[in-house]
């Protein structure tokens, strides 16, 4: 990382950020661009937050280019996998180095940390929780019970919190502070397991911010109980009704067949079949099924390149 493009990029944006922000912290080494982490961006909606935001390599280089944005969940696993609680990373910045060198094109990566304790209820989407019978609901705050970090409190899911944060706080910020395309159609969202499953949620619910949304190992049965589940019902029924039109919107959707993703085949058939009769088949949709795939950083990782092709190459 140049030093000269690290306070080059300080300069510019300390004054805007840190009357929101605070204290600008050590942020993770990259391979390609900068990443510069904000380590406590308050909210109104949801609980302080870290971010860590990528800029292109060329950025500083190029005063007048504006970018697309693609706002990643679980942030603090997208970069270095030093800091990392497994040692794995998405690794983002190889991906877009690599996709750079070969198109020329790149964006900017908003990396939002997750909450901890707390994931759980931001990425489970409200709407197709409150769908649930009374049954339902308590079938998951049972088995919830279980293990802390499940549990969502006496409100239910904080999901729709969490996207209030996004379209209200994080995005304008981002928007005002770094060089970016605005339009829907150049702003991305994309997660895997629980952070799919928002990530699908926020393109439905967000339409006119997010015109893209990437979805790997969506977790559709929302608990790791898939024995008379009721959760994947609720969320393909939320799917057919609230589904954004395929004619301003894209979807990238994947999972494998190992441990946790094991589970996922069936579901993600019957998502796939639901958003192909709304329109989503060309260009306006990527279905992957992938053979030998398991639940982790590193499958997501060998797949980021694609994600990109998906989401920029269009």
């Amino acid at each position: 990382m140049r030093p000269g493009f690290y306070i080059a990029v300080f300069l510019i944006f300390s004054a805007k950020l840190s009357a929101q922000t605070g204290t600008f912290v050590k942020s993770p080494v990259t391979s390609w661009g900068m990443v510069q982490r904000i380590p406590e961006f308050r909210s109104a909606y949801i609980g302080t937050r870290t971010i860590d935001i990528l800029v292109p390599d060329e950025y500083p280089g190029h005063p007048t280019e504006r970018y697309p944005v693609l706002y990643m969940h679980d942030g603090q696993m997208l970069f270095d996998s030093s800091e990392t609680w497994n040692h794995q990373e998405w690794g983002v910045d190889e991906a877009l180095k690599q996709y750079n060198k070969k198109t020329g094109k790149s964006c900017i990566v908003v990396g939002i940390h997750n909450a901890g304790q707390n994931r759980y209820a931001e990425y489970f989407p409200k709407k197709p929780f409150e769908m649930l019978s009374s049954q339902g609901k308590e079938k998951i705050a049972l088995l919830a019970e279980k293990q802390e970090s499940r549990r969502m409190g006496e409100d239910g899911p904080a999901s729709d919190l969490y996207l209030q944060f996004l379209a209200k706080e994080l995005k304008p910020m981002v928007d005002e502070a770094f060089r970016t395309k605005k339009e829907a159609a150049s702003t991305f969202i994309c997660g895997s397991s629980m952070g799919g499953l928002i990530s699908l949620y926020a393109l439905c619910e967000l339409p006119k911010i997010f015109g893209a949304a990437a979805c790997l190992s969506t977790h559709w049965p929302g608990i790791f109980d898939d024995n008379q589940n009721p959760v994947p019902a609720a969320f393909l029924k939320y799917l057919s009704e609230k589904a954004p039109s395929s004619s301003a919107h894209r979807i990238y959707m994947d999972c494998g067949t190992a441990g946790l993703d094991s589970l996922y085949p069936k579901y993600h058939l019957q998502a796939e079949k639901i958003l192909k009769s709304k329109g989503y088949s060309g260009n306006k949709m990527k279905s992957r099924i992938v053979k030998g795939a398991n639940h982790s950083e590193q499958a997501w990782k060998a797949r980021m390149p694609e994600v990109l092709e998906f989401l920029l190459g269009k």
